[in-house]
C-alpha cells in the first residue's frame, strides 16, 4: 500500500491558493475512474484507489498546514506502513512556477508541512513532490503563497497540476527514482539548488497556522 499525501489548507477561504496545489493534485488523482469517495478520517478527507494492482490512500489534512503531521502519521501508523510508502506533495516558492521537483527523502526547506512532518515522524526519509508556485517579493511570502494565481499563470499551473498528478502514478508504479529520471527537470540541481538552500529562513515565515474563515 502507498500513501499520497496532498498538503494545503482546507475550507473555501483558501481553495485554489498557492499553498493549496497538493490539494489540486490529491483532486485530480481521486477525479479517476474507481477511486473511491473522500471521507474523513485521520484528521484528514481521505479517498480509496488503485494504481497497477497497488492500493493508494489519497489524503488531504485537515490540520492546516503546520500540522499535517499529526495526519500523516495517524495513517502511517494504523496501516502499519514505512515512511518509504509515502509521497507528499506542496508547494514550494523557490521553484519556477510550475517546476516539478521530487526527492527521496531530504530537509524540510522551510516548508513548515514538510517539517511538522518530519517532527511527527521522526525522519526525513519519506518521499516528496514539489511544485513551483513562483517567487514572491521581498517580505511577501505569506501573502504569496495564500494568493491566488493570476490569469497569466493559471494554464501553467493546471499543466503542473496534470503533470504532477503523472508524476505519482510513475511514482507509485516505479518507485522514487524512476519517477525522478521522468519528471525532474534537466536543471535540477546546481545553482537553482543551491539558491533553494539559501532562502529556508523566508519560507519559515508563510505558514504562520491561518484561522479558520
Amino acid at each position: 500500500m502507498k500513501v499520497v499525501v496532498g498538503l494545503g489548507n482546507p475550507g473555501p477561504k483558501y481553495a485554489g491558493t498557492r499553498h493549496n496545489v497538493g490539494y489540486d493534485v490529491v483532486d485530480s488523482l481521486a477525479a479517476a475512474p474507481g477511486c473511491s469517495t473522500f471521507r474523513e478520517r485521520f484528521e484528514a478527507l481521505v479517498a480509496e484507489a488503485k494504481e497497477g494492482g497497488e492500493a493508494v490512500l489519497l489524503v488531504k489534512p485537515l490540520t492546516f498546514m503546520n500540522l499535517s503531521g499529526r495526519s500523516v502519521r495517524a495513517a502511517l501508523d494504523f496501516y502499519k506502513l514505512p515512511p518509504d510508502a509515502l509521497l507528499v506533495v506542496c508547494d514550494d516558492f523557490n521553484l519556477p512556477l510550475g517546476k516539478l521537483r521530487l526527492r527521496a527523502k531530504g530537509s524540510h526547506g522551510g516548508q513548515n508541512g514538510l517539517r511538522n512532518i518530519q517532527d511527527q515522524l521522526g525522519t526525513d526519509g519519506y518521499a516528496r513532490l514539489r511544485i513551483g508556485v513562483g517567487q514572491p517579493n521581498p517580505g511577501d511570502a505569506v501573502d504569496h503563497v495564500l494568493s491566488r494565481f493570476k490569469p497569466a499563470e493559471r494554464a501553467a499551473v493546471q499543466d503542473a497540476v496534470a503533470l504532477a498528478a503523472q508524476a505519482v502514478v510513475a511514482w507509485v508504479r516505479g518507485g522514487t527514482e524512476a519517477a525522478m529520471n521522468r519528471f525532474n527537470g534537466p536543471a535540477d540541481d546546481g545553482d537553482k539548488g543551491k539558491a533553494k538552500k539559501e532562502k529556508p529562513k523566508q519560507q519559515e515565515k508563510t505558514d504562520e497556522p491561518p484561522k479558520p474563515a
